[in-house]
């Protein structure tokens, strides 16, 4: 077969090994723990879980910079667990798996981050329109190197945890999890033929919050490797100094402003001043921005 020109394939690095894992799709589970549940206004009860995917190309190797993504002033990480498929008998069937097949299915695991524009899934959410562009955009979903089944340990119980800049934001344990690894693989195979090469982001623990150029991400989860991830600083030009500076001031008026497990939302147009500021540990009550 030839093509016009040659195709990319994605892939994931696999801990002490040449071989890489050619990425097939992505699938992501939305809302898998209790406690992001209510955080994001949702009631944590165990309803059916609800499943969103990413293109195989928004994943990206362990340790890298990442361009601060376009078109947002409020990305959120969110760490998870990834799994790996594969396997001939997968490759054979793929879909309606019973909770054995969907088990045997694992290749391994991995730790990855779940990238969201969190003010264009509000948009879409109010508006009844797909996540798409909240989620699928490009280096949306690092992976760290994968680790094969038989040797991440007990990754049922395992802890899981996302460190910026060296403070803890989110914690918890894969055992939290609302569907268990196989329950979620034999749900998703009923919508879909799963495939070797399929990665599923598992779902995410509370603490989900924004990030800033220049932030240093490291997930982590117990027998696997660390992933470790940084966004690329924004030149500042002295334009767009003054024009902050302004801002700062309809930021420290602005009567939406809420604070709730490190989340921030201000409804302006500058809302990206308001994250400078919180790194300079400013808080803020009623109208008034307090330094400390």
């Amino acid at each position: 077969m030839k093509y016009l020109f040659d195709p990319a394939t994605p892939s994931v690095a696999i801990v002490a090994q040449e071989l890489r894992f050619p990425v097939n799709r992505i699938y992501c589970v939305g809302r898998n723990y209790a406690a992001h549940a209510r955080e994001m206004g949702g009631a944590p009860e165990r309803e059916s879980p609800f499943f969103y995917s990413k293109p195989a190309n928004a994943v990206t190797d362990n340790g890298v910079t990442l361009p601060f993504p376009s078109r947002t002033q409020d990305l959120h990480h969110e760490v998870e667990l990834v799994v790996a498929l594969s396997g001939e008998d997968l490759a054979a069937k793929g879909q309606d798996l019973n909770l054995i097949e969907a088990k045997a299915a694992i290749y391994g695991y991995g730790v990855g981050i779940d990238f969201t524009r969190r003010d264009l899934q509000a948009e879409a959410k109010d508006k009844a329109r797909p996540w798409d562009t909240a989620k699928g955009f490009d280096n949306s979903a690092p992976v760290s190197a994968l680790t094969p089944a038989a040797q991440a340990g007990g990754i049922d119980s395992a802890n899981i945890s996302l460190l910026v800049n060296g403070e803890i934001r989110q914690q918890g344990m894969i055992s939290d999890l609302i569907w268990s690894i196989p329950e979620l693989i034999a749900e998703l195979s009923t919508y879909y033929r799963l495939r070797p090469g399929d990665l599923i982001f598992t779902g995410t623990p509370a603490g989900v919050s924004a990030v800033l150029p220049g932030d240093v991400m490291e997930g982590r989860i117990d027998n696997l490797e660390t992933l470790k991830i940084d966004t690329r600083r924004v030149k500042t030009s002295p334009a767009r100094i003054e024009r902050r500076s302004r801002a700062r001031l309809q930021v420290a008026r602005c009567p939406n402003f809420q604070h709730q497990s490190h989340r921030f939302r201000c409804h302006v147009p500058q809302a990206i001043v308001l994250l400078l500021l919180l790194r300079r540990r400013e808080h803020y009550v009623g109208e008034i921005a307090v330094l400390t």
